[in-house]
């Protein structure tokens, strides 16, 4: 069940995952994923869920980008940012009925653990992968959209968006 705004465990700092082969993780690591499709199934689109949206206050984030680029990002960590921003308008799954005007990098760099212990890099991603990558980031750091906004008008419903 994804965790919705209010609730505490959005708001903590999560910590960094240890083993990635522990029992413990790789459980909360297929709940992620299972949690992730399911949204997908149940409302057509959703491109990650960072772990502390299903009360699991670890850094690891699940992605499924299309077709079959599925994978899971564990202590991801921003390596470089564009100078160039840009404004969009962000959903959340922990607030499907807002929208909050954000201001994001056009393309940052990460860096991060995957499921089998290996390192990677991802380099100068696309606008979209970054801008989604810097929302679920934020996640794990106990940020969220809503508190990226600079003023009040910069939140609506996704009633009056559509």
């Amino acid at each position: 069940k994804v965790r919705l705004l209010g609730d505490p465990t959005l708001r903590k700092v999560s910590v960094e995952v240890g083993d990635v082969k522990e029992g413990e993780f790789v459980e909360e690591r297929k709940a992620l994923e299972v949690t992730l499709e399911a949204f997908r199934k149940e409302n057509g689109f959703g491109r990650a869920i960072s772990a502390p949206q299903i009360g699991v206050n670890k850094r690891f984030i699940a992605l499924n980008l299309g077709g079959e680029n599925k994978f899971c990002m564990i202590n991801p960590t921003i390596t470089w940012r564009s100078e160039e921003k840009f404004t969009m308008w962000d959903d959340c799954m922990s607030f499907p009925w807002l929208l909050a005007k954000v201001e994001r990098h056009q393309n940052i760099s990460v860096s991060f653990t995957q499921e089998d212990g290996g390192k990677k890099d991802m380099n100068n991603c696309d606008q979209a992968v970054s801008e989604l990558l810097q929302h679920e980031i934020d996640h794990l750091d106990g940020v969220l959209a809503v508190d990226r906004v600079k003023s009040n008008e910069d939140i609506i419903s996704r009633e009056a968006y559509e």
